[in-house]
């Protein structure tokens, strides 16, 4: 998550089915945790139903009021700024509710 020089990377959530944890990444705020299935990585962003996504990475949870998600297969091309842009924003979004 290079987006951000101050976001913090970290595994939350451990748990006997799953010992190393969550990676998580955040700032002021959980910005997005990342999880692996057999098929798919999903990045699941804590307030993505409040950021804008003008080039549509969401593709998942997409009915949620808070979160959204981003599934990625394999052989998916990653936009990377457009990824970095959504990072941005979210912790944009983490610091001005900080500020409320």
């Amino acid at each position: 998550m290079g987006a951000d020089p101050e976001i913090v990377e970290e595994a939350k959530w451990r748990k006997p089915s799953n010992p190393a944890g969550v990676p998580t990444w955040s700032r002021e705020g959980i910005i997005c945790t990342g999880e692996t299935y057999k098929d798919k990585v999903k990045l699941t962003f804590a307030q993505g139903a409040a950021l804008d996504d003008p080039a549509g990475l969401f593709n998942a949870s997409l009915d949620g009021n808070v979160r959204r998600a981003i599934d990625i297969f394999e052989g998916d091309a990653i936009d990377a700024p457009a990824l970095q842009a959504l990072v941005r924003e979210a912790v944009a979004f983490n610091l001005a509710k900080k500020k409320r």
